[in-house]
């Protein structure tokens, strides 16, 4: 059986689903509370996953708009057009690089589709720099909704189902 974590789980009925969040990056999956940062790690910021990447590409999980495009360029706040907010962390500590190596391909209030480029980066260098490139991937108002991550492997392509949110 492959990775099934229930964040948080009334119904397991998928009928119940309301909107599906879709992998922004290929790479290895890890549970967000096994990420090697206490404010990611104890979901401090909300409720998600960590994508351990294999291409320094970021795509849009969903249609919405750009929130924000942090101006070291690691990190970018969308809101999905269903209400779900969601940030998406290039790196740990990674702000220290002050945007060296991370191109955004999106500026703040603009609309985005499911599956458009939102960020590169040169996950080679970032690495031979020191940093860990885990990428969280986290629904900050993660109280307005029931959740539950279903994936079918540890594996997760980029536009891959990654997150289902359901209202309550």
């Amino acid at each position: 059986m492959g990775l099934l974590k229930k964040l948080i789980n009334k119904k397991e009925d998928a009928a119940d689903i309301d909107y599906v969040l879709y992998s922004s990056l290929t790479g290895k999956l890890q549970p967000l509370t096994e990420v090697n940062d206490p404010v990611f790690a104890k979901e401090l910021m909300g409720k998600g996953v960590a994508v351990i990447p294999t291409e320094g590409v970021v795509f849009a999980p969903c249609d919405g708009e750009i929130i924000s495009v942090f101006r070291t360029l690691h990190a970018i706040t969308i809101k999905a057009d269903n209400g779900a907010e969601i940030i998406i962390h290039v790196g740990l500590e990674t702000v220290a690089l002050n945007g060296q190596y991370y191109e955004a391909h999106v500026k703040d209030g603009e609309r985005i589709k499911k599956g458009e480029l939102l960020l590169t980066f040169d996950l080679n260098k970032i690495k031979a720099e020191g940093y860990d490139v885990i990428t969280p991937v986290i629904v900050t108002n993660w109280a307005d909704y029931e959740m539950i991550e279903t994936l079918t492997s540890d594996e997760v392509n980029a536009g891959d189902a990654l997150i289902e949110l359901r209202n309550k």
